[in-house]
């Protein structure tokens, strides 16, 4: 077995339990706000609130460092965001009316890779270097427990519970209440052979994470997972050591157990694309770093179709209830697809509007996505249907490109550049 593989051991349980209790009545799931990195366990990208076709800058702010995953939104409007700062508060919680910051705590300096995801009470659950935390919403903690690596995969379960998986392919099933491992820890590279390797160092918690931007093959998964509540399958895009391509990997939670249900080993370069599931769970939509957009069957992992991009695709990609596909990507164009079974048809493009960040869909037929202008950004506001703009909105003094598009309870629009600012804009319809 492959060394670095070998070494992501399980680690034992341990889990310090701060206001955390075994009775849970605190809703999870979709709901208003932007709960998890693409808002939902499908990774959807879309939001149920009714979009506004008129923004205006409400508030700006920098963080004071970098940022790397998307704004989390709880449903009352609270913010959350990782970073990394000289003076150690790697994760910070604004109010959204003023941008007031609520609390910035200390966390392992890798927290950078890791999204948050907030539950029904504005509880908010994080990863950083060797462990995932739970805090309330004023920041005061309620568990931690430690893993091997950094999980750059957090979502919510059918029962309520946390999956996370950190970027050495460590998977575990924690409770939400007090952190408690729930299932066996999995290895998505496989158990180390203690008799062969009696002598292996515990790897540093952030090993491979540079390559996570890229999908490389250093690091083993690079994406959020999306999970299919109902049946609980979920699918992870795994780069194994000595594979020629990084795979994807179907599993299922269900019974206290996690088991693997199929590998395709498919994705050419690897991929930087959280995959995304339709409404109905039946098909995952996964890019890769050949350029192409992939709908794969959800259960017996079989091709369905292969549509060529002119870029490679990165972050998220936008799946409505309707069906209509946005993916992202920091070179390309905004384009939208929909899926005919065995093909994808162009339902518009817009050669004109170079992508800087990630589309959100709402109700209403409203679209959101950052382009860049000139040398700056500017939000764009479209019309999901016909690709036509609606709006536009410059970010002041903003550069490079965005980390994702969040959208409120209230429809307020959030977007982080990756040098680490923050932009809220308000509906004014």
């Amino acid at each position: 077995m492959n060394t670095v593989a070998a070494a992501l051991v399980a680690v034992g349980a341990v889990v310090l339990t701060g206001c955390g209790t075994d009775v849970d009545d605190i809703t999870v799931g979709p709901g208003l706000g932007w709960p998890g990195p693409h808002h939902d366990g499908r990774n959807s990208g879309t939001s149920p609130v009714t979009g506004s076709h008129t923004l205006e800058l409400s508030w700006s702010r920098p963080v004071g460092g970098p940022i790397a995953t998307p704004v989390g939104v709880g449903a009352e409007g609270q913010m959350f965001v990782t970073t990394r700062i000289a003076s150690g508060c790697n994760i910070f919680s604004f109010q959204m009316p003023t941008g007031r910051k609520r609390f910035c705590n200390p966390l392992g300096p890798n927290a950078l890779s890791s999204p948050t995801v907030i539950d029904g009470l504005t509880n908010v659950y994080v990863g950083d270097d060797s462990g995932v935390s739970s805090m309330n919403n004023l920041g005061q903690p309620r568990w931690r427990t430690a893993v091997a690596g950094v999980p750059v995969s957090l979502q919510f379960t059918g029962d309520s519970n946390l999956l996370t998986i950190t970027q050495t392919g460590q998977l575990d099933v924690l409770s939400r209440q007090t952190g408690r491992r729930l299932v066996p820890t999995m290895q998505l590279l496989g158990q180390p052979d203690y008799l062969e390797l009696p002598a292996l160092s515990w790897p540093a918690s952030g090993d491979g994470l540079i390559d996570c931007h890229d999908g490389g093959p250093q690091c083993a998964v690079a994406n959020v997972s999306p999970i299919d509540t109902s049946s609980g399958r979920f699918y992870a895009t795994v780069w194994r050591p000595g594979d020629a391509r990084a795979s994807l990997v179907a599993l299922r939670y269900a019974d206290g157990a996690v088991e693997q249900l199929w590998s395709a080993e498919m994705l050419d370069g690897g991929s930087a694309t959280s995959p995304a599931l339709s409404a109905d769970g039946t098909t995952v939509y996964v890019g890769d770093n050949s350029n192409r957009l992939i709908a794969v069957d959800a259960v017996e992992g079989s091709t369905k179709w292969v549509h060529p991009l002119e870029w490679t695709p990165r972050r998220g990609i936008s799946v409505s209830g309707d069906g209509l596909i946005i993916p992202a990507g920091d070179e390309g164009y905004l384009l939208a697809l929909r899926d005919n079974g065995d093909s994808a048809e162009q339902v518009w493009e817009r050669r004109n509007l170079m992508q800087r960040g990630t589309p959100a869909q709402t109700a209403g037929h409203t679209g959101y996505t950052v382009a860049a202008r000139g040398e700056g950004l500017e939000l764009i506001t479209f019309d999901t249907e016909t690709g036509e703009t609606l709006d536009s909105d410059i970010l002041p003094g903003a550069h490079g490109t965005t980390t994702g598009t969040s959208v409120s309870a209230d429809g307020e629009v959030v977007v982080a550049t990756r040098i680490g600012e923050i932009f809220v804009f308000a509906p004014q319809d």
